[in-house]
């Protein structure tokens, strides 16, 4: 390689790692066209009163705090519970090929087409009914 070659290519790896050490311990170093219109950097509250993004896992308003027999498990679900550049599934090898370097991961892998494995928290209350309906 040449001198200038390997000038660039070292001013380049120097210039990355100072934009890693810039990030949160949770972060990555997205291409331009994942960081746009992806919300927050700064940590937010939910609408549980719940802070996302501050790296504090307990939270006294967190459904996981208050968590009974009841308790449907998609109250957790949706955007709101995850971090649009913190969160730790970031972290995966996956992950940080496709938004780190724009490498699309396969798909098909871990797919079951002929198996369903979909929840669906209604389908025993619609069978119930059916089944008293014919009777």
């Amino acid at each position: 390689m040449s001198q200038d070659k390997n000038k660039m290519a070292k001013s380049a790896q120097v210039q990355s790692n100072q934009n890693q050490s810039n990030l949160d311990p949770f972060e990555i170093e997205f291409l331009p066209q994942f960081e746009q219109g992806r919300g927050p950097r700064e940590a937010f509250e939910n609408e549980h009163g719940v802070v996302i993004g501050d790296h504090e896992y307990e939270s006294d308003n967190s459904p996981l705090e208050q968590w009974t027999a009841e308790t449907d498990p998609a109250v957790m679900a949706g955007d709101e519970w995850v971090h649009p550049f913190k969160d730790i599934g970031f972290q995966s090898a996956e992950n940080r090929e496709y938004f780190e370097k724009g490498i699309v991961p396969q798909s098909g892998i871990f797919m079951h087409p002929d198996k369903d494995v979909s929840y669906d928290p209604y389908k025993e209350s619609i069978k119930k009914k059916e089944d008293e309906a014919e009777a």
